[in-house]
Formats: structure tokens, C-alpha cells, sequence
């Protein structure tokens, strides 16, 4: 899961399948220096095989499964508005890094701000 400035996400898969999320609250006008605080929990073995779901076997494997989750956050610049404000898109990019984007033209639009692939790998060693 994910959430903008405490306002919940949905859950999310690696390589952008799925997501969605309401209501962060953005201003009517962009300003000079608006941030925004996102927060995420990852699974580093999203795709672990589990026992059947609903029996005690699954239960007590995702509660050992979820020790494992890890907590992210960052504070990234929230992009002068278009002509108007359309949808807040959070994407999440590998080394535990994040872009926002407020256009109007949605990925993977050649117009949207947005340019990284969506099935990008992990490098070896992430940057400072």
C-alpha cells in the first residue's frame, strides 16, 4: 500500500499492475515549493507460493511473511500544474525512488511527464 500526505493508496504490483487511490488533497493553484510526503510498504517476495487462502496454514504464513514488508517514505516537489489539475500519479521507481505528476496526459501518453519504462530492473548498487 501506499499513501500522499496520510491519504491511503491501494494496493499496488511491481511493474504498475493496478493501483488507484483517492482523495489526496492538492491546492487549486500550484505555488512555488508544494511537497508532498508519500509513504509505501513493499513485499520483497510478492510472488512467495502460500498455503490456500482462508486456512490456518496461510494465516500463520503471511503473518511471518509480513514481518518482512519494508516501510519507505520521501518527500518529493509536487510539479507546477498544467493549464488545470487532472489526477495525482505516484509512480515508483527502483532504489526506493519517487516521481509525482500532476498532467493531464497520462502514462504511458509520449506526452505525459512521466518517461521510465515500467519493467525496470533494480540495479546492483542503488545511488546516494
Amino acid at each position: 500500500h501506499f499513501s500522499v500526505n496520510g491519504y491511503g493508496g491501494a494496493n499496488i504490483s511491481p511493474h504498475g499492475y493496478g493501483g488507484g487511490m483517492c482523495c489526496a488533497m492538492l491546492p487549486r493553484q500550484w505555488q512555488t515549493g508544494l511537497k508532498l510526503e508519500v509513504e509505501w510498504e513493499t513485499d520483497p517476495n510478492p510472488y512467495a507460493k502460500s498455503p490456500p487462502l482462508g486456512s490456518d496454514a496461510f494465516r500463520t504464513f503471511m503473518a511471518k511473511h509480513k514481518t518482512n514488508y519494508q516501510q519507505h517514505s520521501a518527500i518529493v516537489e509536487l510539479p507546477p500544474y498544467e493549464d488545470r489539475l487532472c489526477a495525482l500519479e505516484v509512480h515508483f521507481l527502483p532504489c526506493n525512488q519517487v516521481k509525482v505528476s500532476t498532467s493531464c496526459w497520462r502514462y504511458p501518453s509520449p506526452n505525459s511527464p512521466i518517461k521510465e519504462p515500467l519493467e525496470m530492473n533494480e540495479p546492483a548498487i542503488c545511488p546516494k
